[in-house]
């Protein structure tokens, strides 16, 4: 009996540690692959097709999850009838964050389009800061005084990352290819989208009895029309021209499928891990962004990036960290 509790505790931590690693590697191989995409030689890509594409793939994987879960293809025809259909109101609804998420996507390509993976990723961390101040606004959530002095962190070391970035425009004269403020502007209206949408998205999950699979799949229903407006209207003169898939080729394609992979796996994290081994993941991220945008992109590690980096990872640390029920600190609300 004791060996068998030993075996389930062990799968329990070998599924934990996978999901780890994977959303780490996930992670750091996103922010660089999406700066090589968009900085590399060729044809440049239609960032709004990939985006629509991704979502395909979303859309694609998690009606196979819920097929293999009902366990049929009229099941799933029924279920999918009784849940989109006949809940037009819920559905409704489900399209404010679908239309979020279209636009913040498009806003990744845009920031990694102007800033180096590095700068992308320490900036993108933002993201964390939103969603507390969303959870605390939407969801009445309260936060613990050490969360509130992470969030702080957190804004202090990306204040740091973009003095340290303006500076080095300034002095190493770079061309003006890249925009430091759009990118910046780009990737932190990314966070208050990917905040809001996200606490949005929480409330309707713990709102209803939908698996998570199905919701997902509403949401990309709902997302297809948005994208399919959104290629339209920035790129239609290029798509008439050029066609749909220009500037397509294997890496784009690993591109979709990688981000696509994003959303399932933070699905798995989630229930495996916990928020102290997500801050892991998230932190080792950066790290190996960094160190990766030395060799790959010939980016100059400076002490100021990296005091502002260490604040991040610091903050990710903190806001994670739970005290015992001894030493928790008074909660504040907003």
């Amino acid at each position: 009996m004791y060996e068998c509790f030993y075996f389930l505790d062990s799968g329990s931590n070998t599924l934990k540690y996978v999901s780890l690693v994977t959303l780490t590697v996930q992670n750091a191989l996103l922010g660089l692959s999406m700066r090589y995409a968009r900085t590399r030689e060729g044809d440049m890509f239609l960032s709004s097709t990939a985006v629509l594409m991704s979502e395909v793939v979303k859309l694609a994987t998690c009606l196979s999850i819920v097929y293999i879960q009902t366990g049929g293809l009229r099941q799933l025809f029924d279920t999918l009838r009784d849940t989109i259909i006949r809940q037009p109101i819920d559905t409704f609804k489900i399209c404010v964050p679908s239309l979020l998420y279209i636009i913040q996507n498009n806003l990744l390509y845009v920031s990694a389009s102007h800033l180096d993976a590095a700068t992308y990723q320490v900036t993108y961390q933002m993201k964390i800061l939103t969603t507390a101040m969303f959870a605390v606004i939407i969801l009445k959530r309260q936060l613990l005084r050490t969360q509130w002095f992470s969030l702080v962190t957190l804004v202090l070391g990306v204040v740091l990352v973009q003095l340290a970035q303006t500076s080095e425009q300034i002095t190493s004269g770079h061309g003006p290819h890249q925009n430091k403020l759009l990118g910046f502007s780009a990737a932190l209206s990314a966070c208050c989208l990917s905040g809001f949408a996200g606490i949005y998205f929480e409330k309707m999950l713990k709102g209803s009895d939908i698996s998570v699979w199905m919701r997902n799949v509403q949401l990309s229903l709902c997302s297809l029309p948005f994208g399919l407006l959104t290629c339209f209207i920035t790129d239609n003169t290029v798509i008439k021209e050029k066609g749909f898939f220009f500037g397509y080729d294997k890496f784009i394609l690993y591109l979709i499928l990688l981000q696509a992979g994003g959303g399932l796996i933070v699905a798995v994290v989630v229930k495996y891990a916990d928020n102290i081994l997500k801050g892991f993941a998230t932190s080792l991220a950066i790290v190996i962004s960094c160190v990766a945008s030395v060799y790959i992109f010939s980016f100059q590690l400076t002490f100021q990036f990296s005091v502002g980096a260490l604040f991040v990872i610091f903050s990710i640390f903190l806001y994670g960290y739970v005290p015992t029920p001894t030493t928790v600190a008074t909660t504040y609300k907003v």
